[in-house]
């Protein structure tokens, strides 16, 4: 049964997190402790995570309309861009009646790399989308209006969950993992999506799966290759100007999406460089959460159940 605990409250906001997992998570266990710097222009940065959870904002009864979505911020894989990608993120979606979480995920620290370094975010990732979905009723949400929001790196976890997911395991003894661990649609923003030469995101890449990946872990985690038919709609948002995930992680996801006739949209603004969150002072940039709302609304996701 899951429980509820404090997070470093000397150092964060008094919130209480949802851990994944009674006590160490199963797939690849570390004993890293919590580290938590202030930034005055992102808020906290979260970085060596041993726990992972979410941190639950549920809306006004009178707002609630049964979509939930699960924010992965984004770091590099390094860190987590916890305010600037996540709970400012996890409010607005409050505020138009979608319940949101904040995943905690643990991170892929290259100088204590080993065999699952590739894995914990993933594995995470996962189990936050069963989880959601197993506790639906409880929540009063739909389990089939479950979405994955991505920034940056972020992205890059939230396209992976994406294109790599399960129906669930009906002989687990652990109840969540009866759920599916597939989302409903997908939200990217500024993503990291592919691994190749030339496109990847240098740091994610190295962070992920090392400085000198086999081809297998570049496709593997390439996840332009990855999608199927069965990969969720997804919405794209993207700057032309950024440097740092240049704009062709989303235009080689968006064409294999259409390869695979699944529904999908994507926005290139001209300006914001890379980690604009909300886009303020960006110029038309900061429209894309009207158009993200839009997109929802369009989909089907902001009707009361």
């Amino acid at each position: 049964m899951l429980f509820l605990c404090f997070l470093n409250q000397s150092l964060a906001q008094e919130r209480k997190l949802l851990p994944l997992w009674d006590g160490d998570p199963p797939v690849c266990p570390n004993s890293l402790d919590i580290e938590k710097t202030y930034d005055e222009r992102i808020g906290y940065r979260v970085s060596k995570v041993s726990t992972p959870a979410l941190d639950v904002y549920l809306p006004p009864d009178s707002l609630a309309n049964g979509t939930s979505v699960i924010i992965c911020p984004g770091g590099g894989y390094a860190i987590l861009a916890w305010n600037w990608e996540g709970t400012e993120m996890a409010k607005w979606y409050n505020s138009f009646g979608v319940t949101a979480f904040v995943l905690q995920y643990r991170l892929p620290h290259w100088e204590k790399r080993n065999e699952c370094s590739d894995k914990i975010a993933l594995a995470d990732a996962q189990r936050a989308i069963r989880t959601v979905r197993a506790n639906a009723a409880k929540w009063k949400l739909d389990p089939q209006r479950i979405g994955m929001m991505g920034f940056s790196a972020g992205g890059h976890l939230a396209s992976t969950a994406g294109t790599h997911f399960d129906a669930g395991n009906p002989d687990s003894e652990d109840l969540i993992e009866h759920q599916s661990s597939r989302p409903d649609f997908m939200i990217l923003m500024y993503p990291v999506v592919s691994m190749q030469d030339g496109i990847a995101h240098g740091g994610s890449k190295r962070n992920l799966i090392g400085d000198s990946p086999s081809e297998q872990a570049i496709q593997l985690y390439s996840n332009e290759e990855q999608v199927s038919a069965e990969t969720p709609p997804t919405l794209l948002i993207h700057a032309d100007d950024d440097k740092a995930v240049i704009p062709e992680n989303s235009v080689h996801f968006y064409l294999a999406l259409r390869k695979h006739r699944v529904p999908a949209a994507m926005h290139i603004f001209s300006g914001g460089g890379h980690g604009f969150s909300f886009g303020k002072d960006k110029g038309i940039t900061a429209s894309w959460p009207q158009l993200c709302k839009g997109w929802m609304d369009e989909m089907g996701w902001l009707v009361n159940d």
